[in-house]
């Protein structure tokens, strides 16, 4: 992380917005190219490839290419398959659904996230955070729909599938953070993840002709860049802070559905999404909050009391807390 005075907020809101239109980019491409007849593994394959380059060149260019080295490369490996499997789950569900609903559906991961916190690494989750998952989740059944304007079920659950194993891998990635730059990360998933992916070629690949070939080289490097624009946004802002604009993903999103597949959002998504959207800032901004509280009094136990940095844990009362605790 850089320094105290390298911190530049709207630095970070705004790599942080031009992540998010790229990721749009990313999905509108996966879907072009499976109406172009390209396999789905084959399109996760370029989407990894066409990275290593990209990064190789950039850190030989810094002169940073010994931040590459690590110890972990079986956790690596492992990250890597996961995020494999994230990646084809969210490429099959932006293929079987609009660009926007499979986008207010990548949304509700911050929802997967709590219940996850929750229910396996039993940490404490209070009344907002709790109702932040309930109303994401009533404005999923929102846009799911009734009747004919339903979505196809075999997308919606792909796409709650993709949401859930990317709360997944957010824990993976915490962890590797705890030993490993965030390139290093970037570059063995990329590693790994063409690895695995090569294998499937002999069995999938085919001929293309020059205009698939341009998408998928398209595909490839607007996945690097965007990757690496994500991980910039967060040396610049705060999570909590850059992750908002996040939602701006579902305005490109609409964008490139009435521009390539003329088609609008169906009603019910404007009926869900605000819902699904403030779902996610609510969690958002008591992460932020519980951040502040954690580095002042310590983790907040599931009896409710603190364990304090350096010292026994006491009851809230005994830590001072402030007069409307973070719940």
């Amino acid at each position: 992380m850089p320094s105290h005075h390298q911190h530049r907020p709207l630095l970070g809101l705004a790599l942080r917005v031009l992540a998010a239109m790229l990721v749009a980019t990313l999905f509108m491409l996966g879907k072009l190219l499976g109406q172009r007849g390209v396999s789905l593994t084959e399109t996760l394959f370029w989407t990894r490839s066409i990275t290593l380059p990209m990064l190789l060149s950039w850190l030989w260019w810094r002169r940073s290419l010994p931040s590459l080295a690590t110890k972990r490369l079986g956790s690596h490996g492992f990250r890597a398959a996961c995020g494999m499997v994230s990646m084809g789950l969210n490429f099959t569900a932006a293929r079987m659904l609009s660009l926007s609903e499979f986008t207010i559906l990548s949304f509700t991961a911050p929802l997967f996230a709590v219940i996850i916190s929750a229910l396996y690494l039993r940490e404490h989750v209070g009344i907002w955070r709790w109702g932040a998952v309930v109303c994401g989740f009533l404005g999923v059944v929102l846009i799911a729909g009734p009747g004919d304007t339903a979505i196809p079920l075999l997308g919606g659950a792909c796409g709650l599938l993709a949401a859930l194993s990317i709360a997944l891998i957010s824990f993976q990635i915490r962890d590797l953070g705890k030993t490993e730059e965030p390139i290093c990360s970037v570059f063995w998933y990329a590693v790994f993840g063409s690895a695995f992916m090569a294998v499937t070629l002999p069995f999938v690949a085919h001929g293309h002709d020059p205009g698939t070939w341009a998408l998928l080289l398209l595909l490839g490097v607007v996945g690097a860049i965007g990757q690496l624009l994500l991980t910039a946004s967060l040396q610049y802002g705060a999570v909590a802070s850059v992750m908002i604009v996040d939602t701006t993903q579902l305005l490109w999103a609409i964008l490139y559905g009435r521009l390539v597949w003329n088609e609008m959002p169906p009603s019910t998504l404007w009926l869900g999404a605000p819902l699904v959207i403030a779902g996610g800032l609510v969690i958002a901004w008591r992460e932020y909050r519980l951040s502040k509280r954690n580095a002042r009094f310590g983790r907040k136990l599931t009896d409710g009391r603190y364990e304090l940095r350096g010292e026994c844990a006491e009851t809230e009362a005994h830590c001072a807390a402030p007069a409307n605790p973070v719940r």
